[in-house]
């Protein structure tokens, strides 16, 4: 793994950042909407992918839970294709430069912006008996997760916007209160020609655990427990009229046939439903068994790679270098910047 490979890439790309809580598996959305994305932005951008542990302390995890999903997750990274040598990829505890920058921003961040978060609004309305502080800060900490490697561009989705425009927001303040230029203005960033939309097989929206684990296909299922889910996908009663526009139900399983199965396959099923003769059952069937070839060969990988606790121990390492040498710098700029000068 390469240290003085990502140096060299200093001075003459863009940075990214972007994290991911270790709160389960990672599954078929995150892997099409997001994940195969930054296997290719590690070449083109100086990236920094970091699993965020602290971030999920705000639910109060198990201590052998949290172990172990951020192990599945850094297994799950690798075996899709992030590249250690390519990119920062590294666990956010292992950077107590994070927390350092959190306090400081935090000494400017106010109540009321925070509180009118909508996350945290939201938050606040579901779980009232956890109301802790970390909930209130978390838009400082992501914050901090950010600007910390002068990031200007990360990608986001509709829910995380509010939270990148604090971001900017904490970033031009300490700017201007310490008549500094230390921190570019983070971007949201779309990375490729267009979004890949993965719906959940409850008929709904995208693929998200928020709904249930009978929403999502992890990319560790077992081929029984992926034909198990896809039978249980809602449906409809069938088209009544020839040429007639799908429901969304069913519209769901032709997007995900669609980044699976072949064309062929595809065009057969929706063929099929123009013409009223459509099976349902088979139309399951069919896009159970494509699933589970597609996802065979990262499952396997998976399994390999979450066994190997010297490599996960190596990449976990390599990554917290990477990601330090970049921290260290811009606390260095800080400290000078607020008065923490040594004597």
């Amino acid at each position: 793994m390469n240290l003085s490979y990502f140096r060299h890439m200093k001075s003459s790309k863009e940075i990214v950042v972007s994290g991911i809580r270790p709160t389960g598996n990672l599954h078929l959305g995150n892997y099409m909407g997001a994940v195969k994305n930054f296997i290719k932005m590690q070449h083109d951008y100086r990236c920094y992918f970091f699993i965020a542990d602290y971030h999920s302390l705000t639910t109060h995890p198990n201590p052998k839970d949290l172990h172990e999903n951020v192990k599945t997750v850094l297994a799950e990274y690798l075996a899709c294709g992030l590249d250690p040598d390519a990119c920062a990829l590294y666990i956010q505890s292992d950077l107590a430069q994070i927390p350092e920058l959190y306090m400081i921003l935090n000494m400017h961040a106010y109540l009321g912006e925070l509180e009118r978060v909508a996350s945290f609004k939201e938050k606040a309305r579901t779980q009232p008996n956890n109301i802790n502080a970390g909930l209130l800060t978390y838009p400082v900490l992501m914050a901090a997760d950010i600007i910390i490697h002068k990031a200007v561009k990360v990608p986001v989705g509709k829910d995380q916007e509010q939270h990148l425009e604090m971001a900017r927001t904490f970033a031009s303040r300490f700017n201007r209160m310490y008549e500094s230029d230390i921190f570019p203005e983070p971007h949201a960033f779309n990375y490729g020609t267009e979004l890949i939309k993965i719906p959940g097989l409850q008929g709904g929206g995208k693929m998200s655990k928020s709904d249930g684990d009978g929403n999502v296909i992890n990319l560790t299922d077992s081929p029984e427990l992926i034909r198990k889910k896809i039978s249980r996908a809602v449906t409809d009663t069938g088209p009544v009229e020839p040429n007639s526009t799908p429901s969304q139900a069913i519209q769901n399983l032709f997007d995900l046939m669609q980044a699976v199965s072949t064309t062929d396959t595809l065009n057969h099923y929706k063929e099929s439903h123009a013409k009223c003769n459509i099976r349902y059952g088979d139309l399951k069937k069919q896009l159970a068994e494509d699933m589970v070839v597609f996802l065979q060969p990262i499952r396997e990988k998976i399994e390999a790679i979450k066994q190997d606790d010297v490599l996960l121990a190596k990449v976990a390492k390599i990554g917290a270098e990477k990601a330090m040498e970049s921290a260290n710098q811009t606390m260095r700029e800080v400290r000078a910047a607020v008065g923490f000068k040594s004597f």
